[in-house]
């Protein structure tokens, strides 16, 4: 009986740690398509402007009920695909969402905004 008492508490600590690690932690950002949007922009595999455009679209509006906020860079990437298809309203539109989600990056943000409005 000792015996069992020996391995019970190894085994039982090894299945808390795991059930611990198992617990879905919620992600700050919901990411959504957007990696993938981006690795798409970069790699042989373009997709369309267009088409990029409508995904993030597509995600933005998937994200809307959930509460959680769109990742850094989110809105200007969107705002870039914009200015190339042709929208520099939107871009700016999307410049000016990204400088309002995240402050810092105000600066950068300004500087896409004036070459947008040329």
């Amino acid at each position: 009986m000792r015996a069992f008492h020996v391995l019970a508490a190894p085994c039982a600590a090894g299945l808390l740690l795991l059930a611990g690690c198992a617990a879905k932690v919620p992600t700050l950002y919901q990411w959504g398509g957007y990696q993938e949007q981006i690795y798409s922009r970069y790699s042989d595999a373009k997709l369309s402007v267009e088409a990029q455009i409508a995904a993030l679209e597509a995600d933005a509006q998937k994200n809307a009920g959930t509460g959680q906020k769109l990742p850094p860079g989110w809105y200007a990437h969107l705002g870039s695909l914009y200015f190339q298809a042709g929208k520099p309203g939107q871009a700016v539109s999307s410049f000016e969402a990204e400088k309002a989600t995240f402050p810092e990056s105000a600066a950068y943000m300004d500087l896409l905004i004036k070459q947008a409005k040329k």
